[in-house]
């Protein structure tokens, strides 16, 4: 069965959201690449390293129905367990801002998350955390739950500014399972720009 007008609408919608992400993760994997062979000296580090920055997202699937994106922020430890392999701890804070012509308050999302961090070069990496999202403004929505599962694969690049500090630019897929019964789950794509320094 062809889909109706709507299911086409939502289907072009969804290709050019794939594109734009698609297009930020290649540049910025083409960009580390450039970068990495002009310091193929320099390591992926073997200290703990922390990143603190902005984070934007895009709701895909039923999400976008609602919801037009996301701005929030992050503090995330990483932690080196052995060569270029590091555990990761995050939290921070996302809203994700309801459409003007529906009367939906915005989700105020608190995650939490822990994972791995894997660099196959010296400065472009692949990451994946799971952990809990929280809704602080539950009192806005009809039942449902305070929490959320939530998982999150990313790709990434540190863009040096010293031999201790960098620029972490990842790009990532948030899903989160459903905080109603019935309803539908919160998945969206994030870009996240983050001070990153070794301690």
């Amino acid at each position: 069965m062809l889909p109706g007008k709507e299911g086409l609408l939502k289907i072009k919608k969804m290709k050019k959201i794939f594109i734009r992400i698609s297009s930020i993760a290649f540049l910025l994997v083409g960009f580390s690449l450039a970068v990495s062979a002009q310091t193929s000296d320099q390591p992926a580090g073997k200290a703990i390293r922390l990143s603190v920055g902005p984070e934007f997202g895009l709701p895909v699937g039923n999400l976008s129905d609602s919801f037009d994106w996301s701005f929030g922020g992050s503090v995330k430890a990483d932690f080196p367990i052995a060569k270029a392999l590091y555990v990761t701890v995050n939290a921070g804070y996302n809203n994700i801002f309801a459409k003007s012509d529906i009367d939906v308050p915005d989700l105020q999302l608190i995650p939490v998350k822990a994972g791995l961090k894997y660099f196959p070069t010296k400065l472009v990496y692949v990451q994946a955390e799971a952990g809990a999202n929280f809704l602080t403004n539950k009192s806005d929505f009809v039942g449902g739950k305070s929490a959320a599962f939530v998982y999150a694969p990313q790709v990434g690049i540190l863009l040096p500014f010293s031999s201790k500090s960098f620029l972490d630019a990842g790009v990532r897929f948030e899903g989160n399972t459903k905080f109603v019964d019935g309803g539908e789950s919160s998945n969206y794509f994030g870009l996240r720009l983050a001070y990153s320094f070794e301690l």
